[in-house]
């Protein structure tokens, strides 16, 4: 049984009789005339547990974007039903309000909806169903929380795609739908014609410059059916916060942009995220399907705070690639697992693949190398000038081992990869 802002209030009247009859007896009597009020009108109220709920959630939407939880209430309790619904959610589902009064004349049914704003990526559950019901004189009831299984899959946000068209704008010019063809070693033949001035000499076919008594000139067009698979570091190194998020949203927002672009141009994009072993992995989606699946599979995935294995890591590229493909690895530029762990498997892999190794770079040591405002600025803007030193110096090692390496903050490193990716693509390295 509850009781509601009526019973005290009930309770409280009881004022009057004892200021009139101040006995014993008289707050007895009015102590049980209101314990028998609360208890007739908990029993005339409509039994919770005959309600029927049925629950209906959208099955997956992006974060920061909004999504409904409905829940429909069929009234079997043979009496007309009076009182508060709670839609309960874990909080990062984000609902705010989740009560709803409800009046179900018995028989019927009703809907209420409750709306959902998530604040985190991944599987987020619903909670109980709490229905707390009023008899007609609104002074008690009853309450029972019911099991009404639900979820809702939230995806990444994918806030870099804002930068996609301009991408792709590029990768039809050096595809050569558009004005621009694109020549340079290593790219497939496209096709003949007459020479320009400003022009590439080393593009001369001279063959069939004799053929036709005028100087021609080969057209490339990028490489298509590449393999390029992408790699998210879910290590401990991937937990650390960079601004308001962890490091591995900006990796899945880099990862997304790189895949779409990927996808368009031609080539097969895979995608694993490993630590010690594989947490999620995308393989043999193409066209429309394969940023939907690629969402789908990062959408619960999360850093573990554990030393990321590099050899079984490693064993697990090779495994899946059989030919020469691009090797995206999203981890952290940091100077001790670098070179205790990744440096001899990206110096490995290099020898075999394209490798590129993308990393998050913490705006706030930026900012904080540059700080010269007081002494303890001065402390710590010599901590992040070595931190920054350290990272470049491990950068340059990598390089010379032939693995390209981006290092950009959050909201620069999905754009700066693509960059990358094209460069790579219209020099004919993948």
């Amino acid at each position: 049984m509850v009781l509601t802002w009526r019973a005290p209030v009930l309770a409280a009247l009881g004022l009057v009789p004892v200021a009139l009859l101040p006995r014993a007896q008289t707050v007895l009597v009015w102590t049980v005339v209101v314990a028998v009020v609360c208890a007739l009108d908990a029993l005339l109220a409509a039994s919770p547990r005959r309600v029927a709920v049925v629950r209906e959630t959208s099955r997956s939407v992006r974060l920061t974007q909004a999504a409904t939880s409905t829940l429909t209430l069929t009234n079997g309790s043979g009496r007309r039903l009076r009182g508060l619904v709670r839609d309960a959610w874990v909080p990062s589902a984000g609902a705010a309000v989740n009560r709803h009064r409800l009046d179900l004349p018995d028989g019927e049914s009703r809907r209420v909806r409750t709306a959902l704003l998530p604040t985190r990526r991944g599987d987020r559950a619903a909670d109980r169903v709490t229905i707390r019901t009023v008899g007609p004189f609104g002074v008690a009831g009853r309450q029972a929380s019911l099991e009404v299984p639900g979820s809702v899959r939230v995806l990444p946000e994918f806030a870099s795609r804002r930068h996609l068209p301009s991408r792709l704008a590029r990768l039809r010019e050096m595809d050569g739908r558009a004005a621009v063809q694109v020549r340079g070693e290593g790219t497939e033949f496209d096709s003949l014609r007459e020479y320009v001035e400003g022009d590439d000499v080393r593009s001369i076919d001279w063959r069939a410059t004799a053929r036709r008594r005028d100087v021609v000139v080969r057209t490339w067009r990028p490489e298509r059916d590449r393999r390029v698979l992408v790699v998210i570091d879910t290590g401990r190194t991937s937990a650390a916060r960079i601004g308001e998020a962890p490091r591995i949203d900006a990796s899945i927002e880099a990862a997304l942009l790189l895949a779409a672009l990927a996808g368009r141009a031609g080539d097969r994009v895979e995608l694993v995220a490993f630590d010690r072993t594989a947490r999620a992995r995308v393989a043999g989606a193409t066209g429309p399907r394969l940023l939907p699946a690629l969402a789908d599979a990062l959408a619960p995935v999360g850093p573990v705070l554990l030393e990321t294995d590099w050899t079984a890591l490693a064993a697990t590229v090779e495994q899946r690639l059989s030919q020469r493909a691009l090797v995206v690895l999203l981890s952290a530029l940091d100077a001790s697992a670098v070179t205790t762990g990744l440096l001899p498997v990206a110096r490995r892999m290099a020898t075999r693949h394209q490798v590129v190794l993308a990393s998050v770079a913490d705006p706030e040591v930026v900012a904080a190398a540059a700080a010269r405002g007081s002494s303890a600025e001065v402390y710590d803007a010599a901590a992040a000038a070595r931190t920054v030193l350290e990272r470049a110096a491990v950068a340059d090692v990598l390089r010379r081992h032939r693995v390209e390496v981006v290092d950009a903050g959050p909201d620069e490193l999905a754009p700066r990869l693509a960059d990358t990716y094209l460069a790579l693509k219209a020099a004919g390295r993948l």
